[in-house]
């Protein structure tokens, strides 16, 4: 693959990159050496490798993000960015340095053997990272809000009325009191810290539900809503974080992205099937598992849910109907058979991100856009 072009594999950290180039037409590394990750030097390398020739650079995905691609895009030379759990490794390589890393992308790359992701532009990535502050934020409340319960529950005070963190809860948190003063202090910086977390929370729920009626988000989000348990918050986030639906060929290649798909290991005459991956983006297979319980529940079209739908294109009505249909089918017929519910969630999930592929076809490609 590209023999007649330079590669340049490119191992990625905080403050140094190792750097590996592979000349056109050979298979011997010319260059291999450490540097500032720093983007004049960075600017200043490229442009040493490109004279005289063309040129790729390759790393992998990482906490570095994307501002390598971006510079060396902008610089007018292509950069490749690889998705780390499809590189291919030896069982007995136990060897590994920044070094021999950097030269084994550019020998992959130059096989061909190396899977390049779509790197979002600026404003995809800034949605998604508000949509995976929010998730985060509601881990902490969560935190804070198990800190205050184990606490109260080793002082005996046990709270078993109703369900825990509703207005009654609330109210009856608020008279407790404690005879020791640093006891009481205890309670007030905790309950301080769940309100905190709260009010931060609603204030990202807001700016969430804000970013979903903004372009270009609004159309697909509106689309997605059709479909029995997919929220705004669901539907923003698959939105943000697959970006566009088109660059999936079939649905079962957008089901293998979501690492819903069963893992297999089968030799002859011998066929064994696992659980799922998980091999995909987690976040998206945790929405559409959360919206696949949904289809538990009878097919009756709720007055919520009827409001959602108002005013969609026929064809995204035509394929959410399906799929409410069909998954609930699925779900009892896979629970009569004595399948675990969350097995049988885990499937109609699967077929679900069939359905949201669908919806996602009916909707101009942001690239041909």
């Amino acid at each position: 693959m590209e023999q007649n072009i330079t590669v340049v594999g490119l191992d990625v950290s905080k403050r140094m990159l190792a750097m590996a180039v592979l000349p056109p037409g050979t298979d011997r590394i010319r260059e291999n050496k450490m540097m500032e990750n720093h983007p004049k030097v960075i600017e200043k390398e490229v442009r040493r490798l490109a004279v005289g020739g063309s040129l790729v650079v390759v790393y992998e995905a990482g906490p570095c993000g994307y501002p390598i691609h971006r510079q060396i895009t902008q610089m007018g030379y292509r950069c490749a960015v690889i998705a780390p759990g499809l590189i291919p490794s030896r069982p007995t390589d136990r060897v590994k340095t920044d070094r021999r890393d950097a030269e084994k992308l550019a020998r992959l790359w130059r096989a061909g053997e190396l899977t390049e992701i779509r790197v979002p532009t600026c404003e995809e990535e800034a949605g998604r990272d508000l949509v995976r502050a929010r998730e985060d934020v509601l881990v902490d409340r969560l935190r804070v809000r198990h800190r205050l319960s184990k606490f109260l529950l080793r002082q005996g005070r046990v709270y078993s009325q109703t369900r825990a963190w509703g207005v009654a809860y609330q109210i009856w948190l608020k008279k407790q009191r404690f005879e020791w003063r640093p006891l009481q202090q205890t309670l007030e910086a905790y309950a301080r810290a769940c309100e905190e977390a709260q009010a931060h929370l609603e204030t990202l729920d807001q700016q969430v539900e804000d970013l979903a009626q903004r372009e270009p988000y609004r159309t697909p989000v509106r689309n997605l809503r059709c479909l029995k348990g997919v929220s705004t918050l669901s539907a923003l986030t698959m939105v943000v974080e697959v970006q566009d639906l088109h660059r999936f060929e079939t649905a079962a290649a957008f089901m293998g992205f979501t690492g819903l798909v069963s893992s297999e290991h089968s030799s002859g005459e011998k066929v064994w099937r696992g659980g799922i991956t998980k091999a995909g983006n987690a976040h998206l297979r945790r929405v559409l598992v959360e919206a696949a319980w949904s289809n538990r529940h009878n097919t009756v079209v709720s007055r919520e849910l009827a409001l959602r739908r108002r005013g969609c294109p026929a064809a995204v009505l035509q394929i959410a109907r399906k799929a409410q249909d069909r998954l609930h089918r699925k779900y009892w017929r896979l629970v009569s058979r004595s399948k675990h519910p969350s097995l049988a969630v885990a499937a109609v999930a699967r077929e679900l991100a069939g359905f949201v592929w669908a919806i996602g076809q009916q909707i101009p490609s942001r690239t041909a856009a």
